[in-house]
């Protein structure tokens, strides 16, 4: 049971999706969590207002069950798996942290103050996490995908418009992570 408790390498977990990826590649699938949307709005008739939606959902089942399956893994992961004592956070994030006074996790992978029911007791709180999810999801539909289906699907794929969404992807968090975010907290 330790082996579970501690954070895995990045060449265990690496090899294990890209076994996935494989097996996805032989079947003719593409892994992505976005496209999931599509199928649930689908699902649920979405598809007689809307031709964006009409579609075959069945055939993307085996996509929902991935999703019931995140889901499922991360409750099991942060309700029964979770010690705090693996969390170490680089000294520079602490110090970065510090300066833009949130407390440190200690021990819990996220900060409080940041992801907490806390904050939805501020306004401001709440309108940044609306506009933030409107920008996620417009990002993910005009790049025709999410991150993880560009960065896990796509570029096991050799996908040129995957690379450049990832790109996009990585200098949108770095411009996030150094200049907004220091102004939103």
């Amino acid at each position: 049971m330790e082996l579970i408790y501690h954070t895995w390498s990045w060449y265990i977990s690496g090899f294990i999706i890209g076994l996935i990826m494989l097996i996805l590649i032989y079947f003719g699938k593409s892994f992505g969590m976005s496209s999931n949307l599509r199928t649930m709005c689908s699902w649920v008739g979405a598809g007689k207002k809307v031709t964006f939606f009409d579609f075959d959902w069945k055939s993307q089942r085996w996509n929902l069950a991935v999703v019931a399956g995140a889901m499922l893994g991360g409750f099991v992961a942060v309700n029964y798996l979770s010690h705090p004592t693996n969390v170490s956070l680089n000294a520079q994030t602490l110090f970065q942290l510090e300066q833009m006074n949130i407390d440190a996790p200690d021990g819990k992978l996220m900060p409080e103050a940041l992801f907490s029911n806390q904050v939805f007791e501020s306004p401001k709180a709440i309108l940044i996490l609306i506009i933030g999810g409107i920008l996620i999801g417009f990002g993910s539909r005009y790049a025709g995908g999410c991150t993880s289906g560009h960065a896990i699907s796509g570029l096991s794929n050799l996908q040129l418009p995957s690379l450049i969404a990832v790109i996009g992807f990585f200098i949108g968090g770095l411009i996030m992570a150094h200049f907004i975010l220091p102004l939103i907290v």
